[in-house]
């Protein structure tokens, strides 16, 4: 079955590099008509996509699952197809060149920038949200005139299922086709010579996403993520600041790239942020094993690898705080859920400090001057996201100017990926290149710089077309 689906994926791949080059750039109007059926599209299969993400999960929140999957990938697209025709136009840049400096522009010299397609992009996505890790970057990757290939995750077959159904239903493989399979069919995608791919996933996979697509250089966007920190500073509120920390954490329980991962709070707030946190976590969820509204872990394998974080962090002497309002008992259960877990006291050999949990567990560091917690951060790879909770400009500003992240949401978690005009994407381990609007745009197209000379050969001018010495120095010596 693999080696049939591989041999498929370079077929198709032929077929849309061919058709790319003897069609030429799509023009705006095909390129707003597939961003509209991308859109018809899932608003089609809206019920079939939140059924089969319950499929997969076991348990996730339908609602949430409308809002993270369908909306907000319906408002990528919208956005791109506004605005596509006006991001196409060529961007003029000043032609000039020392000694003329502007001079050369009114000469008749002219330079600017022709956003051209790629061609055809391959798309690796994961299976936390396996919808709109698809959909939402085709904005940009449509709107630049692309052709797409998707290699969606095995971990969420009935969504992967429904996907390649609907894309199947509203487009021809030439311009998108979707592969489903195993990790095998997954490291071929890779290898693929696509013209560009954007891998969203864990940083370690994302290693030999990037080694196979060396072997062809194609250029490389990484979605990834890491421990992404939460600092509050000392004027901050405290309640509210919990609020929205749980609520992002418990999110998909906790199953984000952008979760927060860790919370540096002062040391004489940090019982007050616990106690608040519960009454967050029990205001949002008065019961975890049978709600609708919360979340499972994906599967027994991430289920109990968080276990392990659990059980080594008790092991080495942290204090754990299970938030479980109803005293529910998780030992037998038809789901895989764990209950949203603080972790007090964590040490810097514990598992849970040293890789992203992803999941809703959150260890809580305390700290005693601002410039401690900034220096912690630094200490570490640097992540996807960081937030900050406070007012005081001095202390946010010191943050946010001595701490590099992929992106920042001040005052709340997440958000700033809802931000269709601010680039989204990681530094470092946490990723490399970035998309949303104008910014997706520009990443899945080649900017190619187009000059044009004036009539004056400002070489010959110059003096640098031979010959380049003087009719009185080659004149021969009357000696």
């Amino acid at each position: 079955m693999s080696e049939t689906t591989i041999s498929e994926m370079k077929r198709v791949l032929d077929l849309q590099k061919q058709l790319h080059i003897q069609e030429g750039p799509a023009s705006a109007q095909l390129r707003k008509d597939r961003i509209d059926r991308c859109i018809a599209m899932v608003k089609k299969y809206q019920d079939p996509i939140i059924s089969a993400l319950q499929d997969d999960f076991g348990n996730r929140d339908p609602i949430m699952s409308v809002a993270t999957e369908v909306m907000s990938a319906i408002g990528p697209l919208e956005h791109a197809k506004k605005n596509l025709v006006k991001w196409m136009k060529p961007e003029k840049r000043k032609a000039q060149i020392a000694p003329l400096g502007p001079l050369l522009g009114l000469l008749g010299a002219r330079a600017k920038i022709e956003y051209q397609p790629m061609g055809t992009v391959g798309c690796i996505s994961p299976w936390n949200f396996p919808v709109n890790l698809v959909l939402a970057p085709m904005g940009g990757i449509l709107a630049a005139g692309n052709r797409v290939m998707v290699k969606p995750s095995e971990i969420t077959p009935s969504t992967s299922s429904v996907m390649q159904k609907m894309f199947k239903e509203y487009f021809d493989e030439v311009e998108i086709a979707v592969f489903t399979g195993d990790a095998e069919v997954g490291a071929a995608f890779s290898s693929l010579p696509f013209d560009h791919m954007l891998f969203t996933g864990g940083t370690s996979i994302a290693k030999h996403v990037m080694k196979a697509a060396s072997e062809n250089l194609v250029p490389l966007t990484l979605e990834l993520g890491g421990k992404s920190p939460v600092i509050l500073g000392k004027d901050s509120d405290v309640a509210s600041a919990a609020v929205r920390v749980m609520q992002g954490k418990t999110m998909n329980a906790g199953q984000i790239c952008l979760a927060p991962d860790y919370a540096l709070v002062p040391k004489d707030k940090v019982s007050e942020f616990v106690e608040e946190s519960v009454n967050a976590v029990s205001t949002m969820y008065p019961s975890l094993k049978e709600n609708d509204d919360y979340t499972s872990i994906i599967n027994e394998k991430h289920f109990d690898r968080i276990q392990s974080y659990l059980e080594d962090a008790k092991e080495k002497g942290a204090e754990l705080v299970e938030i479980n309002p109803s005293s529910e008992d998780f030992s037998q259960q038809p789901h895989y859920k764990i209950p949203p877990t603080l972790v007090l006291n964590p040490s810097e050999d514990m598992k849970l400090m040293q890789e992203e949990i992803f999941g809703p567990v959150l260890p809580v560091k305390a700290y005693e001057q601002v410039e401690e917690s900034v220096s912690y951060v630094n200490s570490k790879d640097r992540p996807l996201g960081l937030y900050y909770f406070g007012n005081n400009k001095k202390d946010q500003d010191y943050v946010l100017k001595n701490t590099t992240s992929g992106g920042v949401t001040v005052n709340d978690v997440i958000s700033h990926i809802t931000m269709e005009d601010l680039p989204f994407g990681g530094v470092g381990p946490s990723g490399m290149g970035s998309y949303h609007g104008y910014d997706g745009f520009k990443e899945f197209s080649h900017a190619k710089s187009i000059y044009k000379q004036t009539k004056l050969n400002l070489n010959k001018l110059a003096g640098l077309v031979p010959p380049y010495k003087s009719k009185a120095d080659k004149a021969p010596s009357s000696s």
